[in-house]
């Protein structure tokens, strides 16, 4: 378990604080993570990395010379917001444009690919390359699919040594893509993981047991077994990655980086007696091992765990992956020389401004402000019962993720309100806040409901029942853009009810508290139906058979939502 912490909500920003405090000769604090303290060369590319936090030394650790730029942080186990991504990227690029690589999960994938447009729109080149090194996450005929673990630091160390020696981005890029390709990685787990605060591990794996194929979230893995020897653990590793060679790789005479990886509490001493075995084993397959690392290098919180990866070189990739770093966690070669970033670089972040709205809709403002406190009140009574909903085949962090974008967009709403803001921007601004600190897949499409509830909204006057309803339903039509329809076991089974009864009832001339009644008793209806669904979307669809029986975390939270916000107009 996690013994050291203050207050669980302000874990992850309190970890940044004192990372950045011990490191200020490497990395900086910008919005949304870290960046280097270093100049670069104008030109350079930059190479901007990230992830939820939980997984030291990735992200922010992996931050210097020869490896990345900057590192976009999320919360514990929650993917960073397209607006971190952005002012981490913006911080981070030297005008040679910006690679941006991370793991492949559904929320980072979400906000990186946001972030990349925002950027394309501001004038910056951006590139993406997804690190998919977990075999156990998807079949080889679905490569596209798995999610990255340790094979990380194998991409972000060629591409920041690329980048270093002043590759172009398309260079840079593709460099990262054949490291991607070259790279396989392997898992077990012996138990569960703990976030700061909780009472119980996300997972538990029976004593002597341990799970295979576990993701760095927390996952489960895909099957179970008896806990080998150490020799036996090798075995099972090793001949498991052998058995799924890149195309073209023959394993005798081949040259291959080994990476033995802890997840967190397993000790060195025993990845070293497992690594003396790994060796061996790639040894009797005929293969040349180079430069291998063995240590904690993408970890999953206080997991007891251990992965494998192997990377299959060829000569420039050699030759990158021996290249000098100078990063808070990872130093490879002599000394760096480097020169601080100027005093100005290093300024705080501006207050958010706010569009001041009509007399009328500053009126409407605060009852926004009002209800969205009622949603962080409602969160907050719910948070443990969320989690657990979603530990049934998710990671758990549901409803922490939802405690933290609550509580930031109700701080964010009442100091807007507090200006003079309209509800419209009220809304926009919530919606920002809750992108930003919930981050995961559930920030993203909060914040794309309530920056579209906000955009029909406005700032010019009192919304009627109808217009409300108007911006329900581009609200549903943002979060329908990514990707999931109804029947796949998301928040969007209870959402596409809700807004077709309370379009429908408004259009048959009731009045707002009876639509928003009718529409809130169908999504509660609705949503307690996801019981019966099997999930086709996010981590859960790994494990879509033990869903079955508990209805899905986002689709009870969104109908616990409409019956606080129901409240809120009763009252007025």
């Amino acid at each position: 378990m996690t013994r050291l912490f203050n207050d669980p909500a302000d874990f992850a920003d309190e970890m940044v604080d004192g990372f950045v405090a011990a490191n200020r000769s490497r990395v900086r604090r910008v919005h949304g993570g870290v960046a280097r303290s270093t100049t670069s060369p104008d030109g350079t590319v930059a190479l901007v990395i990230g992830g939820g936090s939980g997984h030291y030394p990735a992200f922010g650790g992996l931050v210097g010379h020869g490896l990345a730029a900057g590192a976009a942080m999320g919360n514990l186990f929650a993917s960073p917001s397209a607006q971190q991504v952005t002012a981490v990227a913006t911080a981070s690029e030297h005008g040679g444009g910006v690679l941006l690589s991370y793991g492949n999960y559904a929320g980072d994938v979400l906000n990186f690919d946001a972030a990349s447009r925002a950027l394309t729109a501001a004038g910056i080149d951006v590139r993406t390359v997804r690190v998919t090194d977990d075999v156990a996450s998807a079949p080889a005929d679905r490569a596209h699919e798995r999610r990255g673990i340790a094979g990380d630091l194998c991409v972000f160390k060629v591409a920041g040594a690329a980048a270093e020696r002043g590759d172009d981005l398309d260079s840079v890029a593709a460099i990262a893509r054949r490291a991607n390709d070259r790279t396989r990685s392997f898992g077990v787990a012996f138990s569960g993981c703990s976030l700061p605060g909780a009472d119980e591990p996300l997972f538990i794996v029976p004593e002597g047991r341990m799970a295979i194929g576990m993701g760095i979230h927390g996952e489960r893995g895909i099957g179970e077994a008896d806990v080998p020897s150490a020799s036996g653990l090798a075995d099972l590793l090793v001949e498991r990655l052998l058995g799924e060679l890149p195309v073209g790789v023959t394993a005798s005479g081949a040259r291959v980086v080994p990476i033995l990886n802890g997840l967190g509490s397993v000790k060195y001493e025993e990845l070293f007696v497992v690594y003396s075995a790994v060796e061996r084993l790639l040894a009797d397959a005929g293969a040349v091992v180079v430069e291998p690392e063995v240590g904690e290098l993408v970890t999953s919180f206080d997991m007891a765990g251990v992965s494998l990866t192997l990377f299959w070189l060829d000569e420039e990739l050699e030759a990158l992956w021996a290249a000098p770093a100078d990063a808070p966690a990872y130093r490879k070669g002599g000394a760096v020389a480097s020169e601080p970033v100027p005093d100005e670089v290093r300024e705080a972040d501006q207050a958010v401004p706010v569009t001041a709205g009509t007399e009328e809709s500053q009126v409407s403002a605060a009852r926004v402000a009002t209800a969205i406190a009622a949603v962080r009140t409602t969160v907050d009574e719910h948070v443990d019962e969320l989690g657990r909903i979603d530990a049934v085949a998710g990671d758990g962090d549901h409803g922490i993720g939802m405690q933290r974008g609550s509580t930031a967009a109700d701080a964010a709403a009442q100091d807007a309100a507090a200006r003079g803001a309209g509800a419209g921007s009220v809304l926009a601004i919530a919606g920002d806040a809750w992108s930003d600190k919930a981050g995961g897949t559930s920030g993203a499409i909060w914040g794309a409901a309530l920056e579209a509830l906000g955009r029909v909204i406005g700032d010019e006057s009192r919304p009627s029942a109808a217009t409300v309803a108007e911006a329900v339903h581009a609200a549903v039509e943002a979060v329908l853009a990514f990707g999931a329809v109804p029947g796949d076991k998301t928040m969007v089974d209870a959402l596409v009810p809700f807004d077709e009864v309370l379009t429908a009832r408004v259009a048959a001339g009731d009045g707002l508290v009876a639509a928003w009644s009718a529409a809130s008793s169908a999504a509660t209806t609705a949503a307690d139906a996801t019981a019966d669904l099997l999930p086709r979307m996010g981590r859960a669809r790994t494990h879509g058979e033990d869903a079955v029986g508990t209805p899905d975390a986002g689709a009870i939270s969104f109908a616990l939502i409409t019956a606080a916000v129901l409240a809120t107009l009763h009252e007025k």
